[in-house]
C-alpha cells in the first residue's frame, strides 16, 4: 500500500468511528477499515454499548477475504479478555498480514499489549497515522483513562454582549431554530447532557434529541446540592423512560432521594466545596460510572465552575445577533479573577454561520 491509500483509508476509518460517538460508552467509539488488493472487503464500527467492536463487526464483513489484507483500525486493538475475546487475537485468528492503527491504547489492559500480540504472530504493525485526528476523536475515552474523568464540552448561547436573558429572565429564545438544531445535533455525539439545579427548575428543560430521527438518547445529568427539584417536570415524568442521573450534596432531604429514585433516576452524592457541588468531584463520579463525553448546558453558575475548575475542555459558543444590555443576565457566573492571567484560556478551533447566529468552537489550552 501506498501513504496515501494508508492515508485514504484510514480517514475512512475515522469516519466510521464517528457514527459511534454518544452510543459506545464506557468503550470507545473505534472504526475499522479492512482492505485487501486495493479493494475493501469489510467495515466496521464500534456498536451501541461498545459491543460487537469495530474489529470484530469488520471481520464478519470480509469473512475469508480479510486473510492476507490490511486492517485499519482507529485505536489500538484490545488484548484482553473482558465480556468477548481480544480483538486482536481476532485479527491474528482471521489471518491478517498488516494492521494499521492512528492511536495506541492507554488502559492499562492494552496499553501496547495489543501491538506486541499482533508482532509476536507475525502480523506488521503500524502505528501512529492520523494521530491527532484519532486523539481528538478519542478524547473523551481517553480522559476516562487518563484523567478520571469526562471529556466536556461547555455549550454557552447569549447574546453578543453577553447575555442569556433579559433582567425579567425571559431567554426564549435567544438564539434561532438553525442553532438549536446544531445543539441537537451536538447532545447525540455526547455520552450525556449536563445543567445545574437552576436551570432545571427555570426552564424545565427535557434535555433531549428531538428533531433528527435517532434512536438513542443522551443520560440527563442535573448537578443540584439540595436536591430542590420539581417532583412534577418533565425530566420527573420521563425518569423512568430516558436515564436521569441528579447529582446531590450530602444535606440533600431524603424525602426527596426516595421520591427522585421512585420515579427511576439514578442518585449520586458529591461532596460539597465552598457552598456548592464540587465539579471535578462529580465528573470522576461520572466517569466512574462509564460516561466518556458530557454536553454541559449550563447555567452560568455551572459554567463558572467549570471554567474555573479547568474542566471545560471545549467551548461551544452560539452568539446571535441582539444587543440585551447590562440589566440582562450575564452568560457565566464569576469567576472571582484579580488578574487577567488567571483567566481561563482558550484557542478557536472553528467558526461557521448557522443561520442568522453563529458558532464558534473553542479546545482549552494546556
Amino acid at each position: 500500500m501506498s501513504e496515501a491509500e494508508d492515508l485514504r483509508h484510514m480517514r475512512h476509518a475515522l469516519t466510521l468511528g464517528a457514527r459511534g460517538l454518544g452510543r459506545t460508552w464506557p468503550n470507545p467509539a473505534v472504526g475499522c477499515v479492512i482492505v485487501r488488493d486495493g479493494r475493501i472487503v469489510g467495515r466496521g464500527w464500534t456498536q451501541p454499548g461498545g459491543r460487537p467492536h469495530a474489529e470484530v463487526m469488520a471481520l464478519r464483513q470480509a469473512g475469508e477475504a480479510a486473510r492476507g489484507a490490511t486492517a485499519y483500525v482507529t485505536l489500538e486493538p484490545c488484548s484482553h479478555h473482558g465480556k468477548t475475546p481480544p480483538c486482536a487475537e481476532a485479527l491474528i485468528s482471521a489471518g491478517l498480514s498488516r494492521v494499521v492503527v492512528a492511536l495506541g491504547d492507554p488502559d492499562p489492559r492494552v496499553n501496547g499489549r495489543g501491538f506486541a500480540m499482533l508482532q509476536s504472530a507475525g502480523v506488521e504493525v503500524v502505528a501512529g497515522l492520523c494521530d491527532a485526528e484519532a486523539r481528538a476523536q478519542q478524547q473523551g475515552f481517553l480522559s476516562k483513562v487518563t484523567l478520571d474523568r469526562p471529556m466536556v464540552t461547555l455549550k454557552l448561547a447569549m447574546s453578543w454582549d453577553g447575555r442569556i436573558a433579559t433582567a425579567t429572565g425571559e431567554s426564549q429564545w435567544i438564539t434561532g431554530p438553525m442553532a438549536r438544531r446544531r445543539v441537537h445535533a451536538m447532545r447525540g455525539t455526547h455520552d450525556a447532557v449536563l445543567v445545574g439545579g437552576g436551570t432545571a427548575r427555570a426552564d424545565d428543560p427535557t434535555l433531549t434529541i428531538r428533531g433528527l430521527g435517532v434512536d438513542h438518547q443522551p443520560v440527563r445529568l442535573v448537578m443540584s446540592r439540595r436536591l430542590d427539584l420539581p417532583l412534577d417536570s418533565h425530566l420527573a415524568r420521563t425518569a423512568g423512560e430516558v436515564p436521569v442521573w441528579l447529582l446531590h450534596g450530602p444535606e440533600a432531604a431524603p424525602e426527596l432521594i426516595s421520591a427522585w429514585q421512585g420515579l427511576g433516576a439514578e442518585l449520586i452524592e458529591v461532596p460539597v466545596t465552598q457552598g456548592q457541588l464540587d465539579a471535578e468531584a462529580a465528573l470522576q463520579a461520572l466517569g466512574a460510572r462509564g460516561l466518556t463525553r458530557v454536553f454541559c448546558e449550563g447555567g452560568g453558575a455551572l459554567a463558572a465552575s467549570l471554567l474555573s475548575a479547568g474542566l471545560a475542555d471545549h467551548v461551544a459558543l452560539f452568539t446571535a445577533g441582539l444587543g440585551i444590555g447590562a440589566e440582562g443576565r450575564p452568560g457565566l457566573g464569576a469567576l472571582g479573577l484579580d488578574r487577567l492571567a488567571e483567566a481561563p484560556r482558550y484557542q478557536l478551533e472553528k467558526l461557521e454561520q448557522i443561520g442568522p447566529d453563529a458558532l464558534s468552537l473553542w479546545a482549552r489550552i494546556t
